[in-house]
């Protein structure tokens, strides 16, 4: 029986700042709706770990990576559409 593929996630954020805090609830809503059991979201706060944001070339917060399946995607801002978002991360076929 084949696995269902997995989609790895990780989201940029500054702090708590409000755009930072929707953009998490966003991808939380988003994942748990729409790929239930098949996801993987790593938060990444840029001002605990500034390194890792310039190796990923963020420059802006929030800043969202879908990393696997490959290619690398990228979105900024608060996720809150989720049309918009499923489209630039082209996961419209991997909705149930």
């Amino acid at each position: 029986m084949k696995r269902p593929r997995v989609y790895k996630f990780r989201l940029f954020v500054a702090g708590h700042a409000m755009n930072s805090l929707q953009a998490v609830t966003n991808l939380k809503t988003l994942c748990a709706n729409y790929l239930p059991d098949r996801h993987e979201i790593e938060i990444v706060d840029v001002y605990q770990a500034p390194e890792r944001a310039l190796n990923e070339g963020v420059m802006m917060t929030p800043t969202l990576l879908r990393i696997s399946p490959t290619p690398v995607r990228r979105i900024v801002g608060t996720l809150s559409q989720t049309a918009t978002v499923l489209q630039a991360l082209e996961l419209e076929s991997a909705v149930i």
